[in-house]
């Protein structure tokens, strides 16, 4: 294994410093290692990797540069491009890249975020089935009025053109899962370059996209990583022509309202939640499964469940279900819930017996299992409220923790605002009619799937393509 090489230095992307991995980030010169740099740890506070982080001139100068490259010619085979983008999908998922196979790829992962190793193994999948249906998907999101990319080498007399509203995305991801990473490809079948902030947390997943998209024959200016501390993520997000921002409250409420001069698509909170009226014994297994699923760490997961009978009752049912899922290391190949820096559990813990004071603990126990390495799994956590109103249903926590409330008729849709997904039983149409023309509710769903349930050529929160292009009239010419 080779010594890390000095400040500036080039070395192979994922090299290794001592028993450390080495996470340099790729820049269009090939990988570049810093001087500064910083040890990720696992959840048990071991090192697992020397990040190398880049100076805010430096990241400057990279977008720059990107700005200034060509975008690809309008005539580009799509075929071509969906055949590099699927040829990456199948790296990313089964290639050794940075020197980590995909099994010691999950491992790290799950070592660094606390993710349990399938569910990461299961992003990977989702990341590649996203790569392999992006040119589709995009095509699905353009305007019926504007003609394929190709289809035509001289305009009508009248005409509307797609174009891209810039050239250069940035990315601030985050590293609460893996799959947030699908969020931007379709960037790329859009012909933007692309400048990806790694989340501290998880380095890793970026590095090996990007590795991956580079073996299918991107070149190493359309898309790079960017580690760095927050101020230069900051101008990063200055830097790029258009943003996308992963975080929570905070982080939306800094870059929503336009402050940083770049237009910025924020990924917040999903606040997702399930309204079940009559009988809810047939959907109890797919409302666990929206619970707990992909360990109850993403924003698609269902944090609230609003209930016409039986309130009490379904609690119960629903905690005893989720108490089934099993604390493991997050490594392990049956593990299922998320973990955690043993005192960081017990941090998550206290702040959520207050926020859930005066409420009915349903689940009943500690939350923090103590793995006995200086980590901890979080056990899930159910709470029965009095009232579909109440503020603790827009609670978001990082592991399976839901709230439950009575629901009646005459509360109507107001409960369920502001969520990603609502999930609901069929048969329900006055209520599908009143929840789509509810401007906060993203997606509704039925409750035969989970609210996870995301196929490549779904939207997320809207199609990317209304952020990232414009309709432009082109006539007379």
């Amino acid at each position: 294994m080779r010594a890390a090489p000095g400040r500036g230095d080039t070395a192979p992307p994922g090299g290794a410093s001592g028993d450390l991995l080495s996470v340099d980030a790729l820049v269009p010169a090939g990988a570049y290692r810093t001087g500064r740099r910083e040890t990720v740890r696992g959840v048990a506070g071991e090192p697992l990797a020397e990040l190398s982080l880049v100076p805010g001139l430096f990241a400057a100068r990279t977008l720059d540069a990107m700005r200034r490259r060509p975008g690809p010619s309008a005539s580009r085979s799509p075929s071509r491009l969906a055949a590099r983008l699927r040829a990456a999908g199948t790296a990313f998922v089964s290639d050794t890249l940075g020197g980590l196979t995909p099994r010691a790829y999950a491992a790290v992962v799950a070592r660094s975020t606390g993710v349990p190793a399938p569910v990461v193994r299961a992003a990977a999948q989702t990341i590649a089935d996203v790569l392999a249906d992006a040119v589709d998907a995009v095509a699905g999101a353009r305007p019926r009025a504007v003609p394929p990319p190709g289809s035509r080498t001289v305009p009508d007399s009248t005409a509307v053109v797609w174009r891209r509203r810039g050239r250069v995305l940035g990315v601030n991801a985050s590293g609460n899962h893996p799959a947030v990473h699908s969020l931007w490809l379709q960037a790329l079948a859009l012909g933007y370059r692309v400048a990806v902030r790694p989340s501290r947390r998880d380095p890793f997943t970026p590095h090996r996209l990007v590795l991956a998209l580079r073996s299918a024959g991107f070149a190493d200016d359309e898309v790079v990583t960017l580690p760095c501390d927050h101020e230069t993520a900051g101008e990063l997000v200055r830097g790029s022509d258009l943003a996308m921002v992963f975080g929570g409250d905070e982080t939306v409420r800094r870059y929503a309202g336009g402050g940083s001069g770049t237009p910025v698509l924020t990924q917040g909170p999903g606040r997702v939640k399930i309204l079940v009226t009559g009988s809810w014994e047939p959907y109890l297994g797919t409302i666990a499964e929206s619970v707990g699923g992909l360990g109850g760490v993403s924003c698609l997961n269902t944090t609230a469940v609003l209930v016409e009978q039986d309130a009490r009752g379904f609690a119960g049912a629903l905690a005893e279900r989720l108490a089934a899922l099993r604390p493991r290391p997050p490594e392990q190949e049956d593990a299922e819930l998320p973990c955690l820096p043993l005192a960081e559990a017990h941090t998550a813990e206290d702040f959520l017996r207050r926020a859930a004071a005066g409420c009915e603990s349903v689940s009943g126990g500690s939350l923090v299992h103590d793995l006995g390495d200086g980590s901890a799994a979080l056990r899930p956590a159910v709470h029965l409220l009095d009232d579909p109103l109440s503020g603790q249903l827009g609670l978001e926590m990082p592991f399976p923790c839901v709230w439950v409330a009575p629901w009646a008729a005459e509360h109507g849709v107001a409960p369920l605002r502001g969520s990603l997904v609502v999930g609901i039983a069929e048969g329900n149409a006055g209520l599908v009619d009143a929840l789509l023309d509810e401007p906060s509710v993203r997606n509704v769903y039925g409750l035969d799937r989970p609210t996870w349930w995301l196929p490549p050529d779904m939207p997320h929160d809207g199609y990317l393509a209304e952020f990232l292009m414009r309709s432009t009239a082109l006539a007379g010419i």
